[in-house]
């Protein structure tokens, strides 16, 4: 129902943002945790967990003893659960939803049948019609013909019931774990020294990289945690603006971290594993010349990112990307560099611009229409030669303040002194000379 009907209904209703990712999260959390009663463990719908206990319930003492682990075992976590133990997964799932218990084998019939139709795991828009004809309980569909129940129903009505009552088979297919990247080595004596410790790490790194490749996945972030003798444990955590999986690559960007390393009395553990992963199928290289160990261009600029994103922060480093405007200042984005793909700029042809944009800047002194001389940040210039004037219209769905004289009139200018400069007009506020700006610098 709306909020404002529920709060009429219940004024102290206490209230929180729905979070579908995070609840997703904790389902698959719990879903993991729940394979131990058995091997073959899955989600449930949005709310519950399906897990087939066949032949594992006397490790537990019985089925009775099983439902009251699980259940102990949820409400010292924290959460209110109803568990359900039958032969089919359909039972199962209709009795967990109405208090929950054991049906004994061979009593499907006996525990279901006075159940409403719609614990059959149909439709609202079925069970309503099935309602309409007098066919409130689950009893109730097993002695009508089937077949004119399925030409008004569908066949999924039958199929439910037939699942429910064990007449076709459902099993729990239980869902892949998704990979853990991870390598770890335990060793015989404590190391202390950082040559020790970047050996062993170069080894990890060659293991684990040798895991993302057969996955074809590639590391955004590589995690190194160092296990003291005294049980304490220090983490270096890297961040790599691409994905790679290069260990030559990916170690050199641990060494800072690790020199900074606390042994104490000495590291007799080290775990090594990729935190964040992406895709990365194979590719093949072009540029590189075998032999003399010389790196691809993007390869090189990716690892000057990682090193300066892991020293200020990956949204520190930011790249120039193309925006599709003809407003100077619009004409571009910046975004973080680790994040976006390079983008070329469109190559069609188009008029110039100042390598160097800043915002509008008054001129003084200006004689001449383009001015032939004008005053700059308190200097004073001579134009030699003037290209233009390319008018730029303000987009009109954008309220810029900066904007709102209207359109704007810009030249080339080049100076005696020698700065080459962006000018612009605003002709419709012009009042003499007075109005004009300097907005770029060419190179």
């Amino acid at each position: 129902m709306p909020l404002a009907d529920a709060r009429a209904i219940c004024p102290v209703l206490s209230t929180r943002p729905a979070d579908p990712v995070g609840e997703g999260r904790a389902l698959e959390a719990l879903r993991r945790w729940a394979s131990r009663y058995g091997p073959h463990a899955a989600k449930d719908g949005p709310d519950g967990l399906i897990v087939d206990v066949s032949g594992v319930a006397h490790l537990f003492g019985g089925e009775t003893d099983l439902l009251e682990d699980i259940s102990a075992r949820l409400e010292r976590a924290g959460l209110a659960s109803n568990s359900a133990i039958a032969e089919t997964r359909g039972a199962a799932w209709a009795l967990a939803r109405r208090g929950g218990g054991v049906i004994p084998e061979g009593g499907l019939l006996a525990s279901l049948g006075p159940m409403p139709v719609n614990a059959l795991r149909i439709g609202p828009e079925v069970a309503e019609g099935l309602t309409r004809l007098g066919l409130h309980r689950i009893v109730d569909l097993t002695s009508v013909p089937r077949a004119p129940l399925a030409r008004r129903f569908g066949a999924d009505i039958l199929r439910r019931l037939d699942q429910a009552l064990g007449a076709q088979a459902e099993p729990v297919a239980a869902e892949p774990d998704p990979p853990q990247f991870g390598v770890r080595m335990t060793l015989p004596e404590p190391i202390g020294l950082t040559a020790d410790v970047m050996g062993i790490l170069d080894r990890l790194l060659v293991r684990l990289c040798d895991k993302l490749a057969s996955a074809q996945m590639g590391a955004r972030a590589v995690r190194l945690e160092l296990r003291r003798v005294d049980r304490s444990a220090a983490v270096v955590e890297v961040g790599l603006a691409r994905a790679m999986r290069d260990p030559v690559r990916i170690s050199a960007l641990f060494r800072k971290g690790v020199d900074e390393v606390d042994a104490g009395f000495g590291i007799d553990g080290m775990r090594l594993g990729a935190s964040v992963t992406e895709p990365l199928a194979p590719e093949q290289l072009k540029d590189v010349q075998i032999g003399n160990g010389k790196a691809r261009q993007e390869d090189e600029l990716a690892d000057l990112i990682s090193r300066i994103g892991n020293r200020l922060g990956f949204e520190a480093v930011q790249r120039f990307l193309p925006a599709n405007s003809r407003i100077p200042e619009r004409g571009f984005l910046t975004v973080p560099a680790a994040y976006a793909a390079p983008e070329p700029f469109p190559s069609r042809r188009r008029p110039r611009r100042p390598i160097t944009i800043f915002p509008p800047e008054p001129l003084t002194g200006v004689s001449g229409n383009p001015p032939s001389r004008f005053s700059w940040r308190r200097m004073g210039f001579t134009t030699l030669c003037a290209h233009g004037p390319e008018r730029i219209t303000p987009e009109w769905w954008f309220d810029d303040p900066a904007w709102r004289s209207g359109v704007r009139d810009y030249w080339r200018v080049e100076t005696g002194e020698g700065p080459r400069l962006w000018l612009f007009r605003t002709p419709q506020a012009a009042s003499g000379f007075g109005d004009w700006y300097v907005q770029g610098v060419f190179l």
